[in-house]
Order: structure tokens, then sequence, then C-alpha cells
């Protein structure tokens, strides 16, 4: 077997056979894959397509070319991934919020990405956190907490690591058969028994159009329950923030007000959903509306509070964190609230040019090597549909200097359109896909 063969049978539209996804892997793991080849390959695939089988054998193949947990617990062990947008830090309320009944949740995240947050940088915001531990000390952590949002370690889906770099500069990003392989080798080397799968659809999500989030939803879902893990995958809307706050610690602190005063927003709605889902799938919950209310009790009574203290605790953050949340989180310098010019309903809200927003603020990185400001970013953001007077809040920045505040403020204003008439606000949940 070689690199060349494989990438012509690619380049054929034929689909290669396990045994040789698996070479390549292997390939691209350890270095015997150059990176010509590996880009090669990668367009290949972005120009043809794998179908379902051959996107299950890559998944696996990528899954097996490092580390695959393995668990003796007394429960089961699930998960949840996002496919990105702003606003979310669901992970961070309903891992907690799993662990309260029973599962154990493993759940290996990763950082900011073009315009959406990343789970982990919003850990970090909190005083001594940190997301990065060994295999050993994960096993720990999940069996006494119940669970643990944490990095890859560098043995976890290593030909990932490298394809992905190299998707990045070779224009083959969009690949549904790659986007697919790349997301479920990570999350299925935990070996999880669930996963649900939370797929944005709108203006901060990657996936703009009901089609697009649709096939990437049905390829995850089909993938995955191929490879032994029952999976469902469901399509929710991020046409406005999900939280009313954008940037890291502005983030943790909407979970934390969440967590201990038990409002209801659409962030504990979908954390409450997407924990239904898992708990009917993991056969803890008759239905998903049982599960969906066992989750929402558990958030409102302050057991999932209680819960996410021990997790941050774990990982080297405040003892007493959840009782003092306000005092270790910090501020920015410049707290400015940007008001409407005129009256008018919250017809659209471009969730991605306020990613940008918060990105340009210095609360995401424009290159890998970019320190992220834990402090910065947007608050009190207006929800769609809403009917704002003249000299009313839209939001609130918080920015480190002035002349970043002002340039922040022309891009929020620029994101939110007023109307003279209420528009039709879409559904938090668009539909569910698979098991």
């Amino acid at each position: 077997m070689d690199a060349r063969s494989i990438i012509a049978k690619l380049r054929r539209h034929d689909v290669p056979d396990a045994a040789e996804l698996r070479w390549f892997a292997q390939g691209l793991a350890d270095g015997g894959v150059s990176d010509a080849q590996a880009g090669a390959f990668a367009m290949a695939v972005c120009m043809g397509a794998l179908g379902a089988d051959g996107r299950a054998a890559l998944t696996l193949a990528m899954r097996d070319s490092g580390d695959v947990l393995s668990w003796d617990l007394d429960g089961p062990v699930i998960d949840k991934h996002s496919t990105g947008g702003v606003g979310d830090c669901v992970s961070l309320m309903l891992a907690p919020a799993l662990a309260e009944c029973g599962t154990f949740v493993p759940m290996i995240s990763g950082r900011g990405l073009g315009h959406t947050g990343g789970t982990l940088d919003k850990m970090e915001a909190i005083p001594g956190v940190t997301t990065q531990v060994g295999q050993d000390r994960l096993a720990d952590i999940v069996g006494d907490v119940g669970a643990a949002i944490v990095g890859a370690t560098a043995q976890i889906a290593p030909a990932d690591k490298r394809l992905y770099a190299i998707r990045d500069v070779t224009a083959t990003v969009e690949s549904l058969d790659l986007i697919t392989a790349s997301i479920l080798s990570k999350k299925l080397a935990a070996s999880p028994d669930a996963l649900v799968l939370d797929v944005k659809v709108g203006s901060g999500a990657f996936m703009k159009t009901p089609d697009e989030a649709r096939a990437l939803a049905t390829a995850l879902a089909d993938t995955a329950n191929a490879a032994g893990c029952r999976t469902s995958a469901v399509i929710t809307d991020m046409n406005q923030p999900l939280a009313r706050s954008l940037g890291n610690a502005l983030e943790v602190a909407e979970i934390m007000r969440a967590l201990t005063s038990g409002e209801v927003s659409l962030l504990s709605e979908l954390s409450s959903a997407l924990g239904g889902v898992l708990l009917k799938d993991a056969g803890l919950a008759a239905t998903v509306e049982e599960g969906t209310a066992k989750i929402a009790e558990i958030i409102r009574d302050g057991r999932a509070a209680d819960r996410f203290g021990r997790m941050i605790a774990s990982v080297g953050g405040p003892v007493q964190f959840v009782e003092n949340w306000a005092r270790f989180l910090p501020e920015a310098n410049v707290i400015q609230e940007v008001t409407a010019r005129e009256t008018g309903y919250v017809a659209a809200i471009d969730g991605e040019a306020l990613g940008l927003a918060v990105v340009a603020l210095g609360g995401g990185r424009q290159v890998e090597s970019d320190e992220i400001d834990p402090a910065v970013g947007l608050s009190a953001v207006v929800r769609l549909g809403v009917k704002v007077g003249k000299g009313e809040p839209l939001a609130v920045i918080h920015a480190s200097r002035e002349d970043a505040a002002r340039q922040a403020e022309t891009a929020l204003r620029q994101a939110i359109t007023l109307s003279d008439t209420a528009p039709d606000v879409p559904p938090l949940i668009h539909e569910r896909i698979g098991a």
C-alpha cells in the first residue's frame, strides 16, 4: 500500500477500502505521509465523495490513529458536541447537569475557531483553571466528579490534527466528509455510549442554510451510529447569540447567573433539550420530554451549580468559585453601553459579525499565537423581535481600550438591523435527526 495509489483511486472517484484508509490515517499520524500527499488526499476527497461507508471508515481510521479511551464506571459515558456559534456556552451548563443524573461526561473540547468562541477559552477565563490534563488525571476527575471539560492530548486522533492543519491551508475545510471525520474521530476516541450533536444554523453558524445544516447533521449522526455510538443530531437556531453575552469571562458570568438564579433563558432551554435527548438515548429517561424536564429541574434547583463548582475545583479553579464567581472573573477597563438611534423592532442580528467584533476586541484569535483577553466582549445583547426605543440599549461593550470600544460600536450597529415591523422569530430547535 502507498499514498500515491490511494490518492489516484480517489482522483478516479473510487472509494478506498477500510484498510487503505487506516493505512493513510496512520501515515498522517506517524509522518509516513508527506504534507503534499496529505493535501492531495484532502483535495481529492473534497472534489469527490466518500459515501456513507467510506466516511465511516475514514472516521474510525482517524480515531484509531491514536489512543482510544476505555472506562470502568458504574453509569453510561455520554458526550455532546456543538458545530460552533456565538454566545454558545451550553457545555459549561450541560456537563455538570448530566453528571448529576449519574452519567459520566469526559468532554474533550476545543478553542475558538473563526468567529465562534471556544469552550476551553471560556473555562480558562476562570483563574487557576487548566484544561490540559493527562489521560490518567482525566479518568480520575471523571470518576470522582462525573464530568470534565478538557483539551485533547497529542495522543487523541493525531491523524486529525495533522490533516486539519493541511485543510486550513489548502481550501478543503468545507468538505462534508472531512468535517464529519474530524469532529467524530476526536469525540469517538473518548468512547461514549451516547452522543448528541448540536448542529447550528443561521447567521452566527458555519452552516447558514437549513439544507447545509441538515446535510451535516445527517452525515454526523449516520456516521457515529454506524461506528457503534448511539447518536442524535439536533439542528438548533443561531440567528441570534444563544446567550446574551459574547466573550469568555462574560459567558462564564452568564452561566453562573443561570445556574444560581434558576432563571429560564434560551441557554437553559437548549441545555435542557440536548440533555433530554442524551438521557433518552442513554436509557436514563423513557422519553426526550422526561429527560428534558429532569435536566431543567437540576439546573433550576442549584444541583448543577454545585457540580459545576466541583468540576472547576478539580482542574485548578477556586474552591469557592460558585459562591464568589463575580469576584473571581476579570473585568474590562472600558465598559460602554450602545443605544439605539431610532425606535424599531430587532429584525436581524448578524451573529458572525458580532463574533468577529469580539475577536477584534481581543476575545478570540486572529492567528494561533494570539493571546486572548478573557475580560472583553459584549453583554446584554438585544433579542430578535424585541421593540427597542430610541436611546434604549442594544448591548454593552467590554473593551481594554477606548479606541477598541469605538470600533466595536461601529461593528455592533452594522450587525443589528431595526425595522418598523416585528419579524418572525425562528424556533430554537428546528429538528432532530438520528437515534
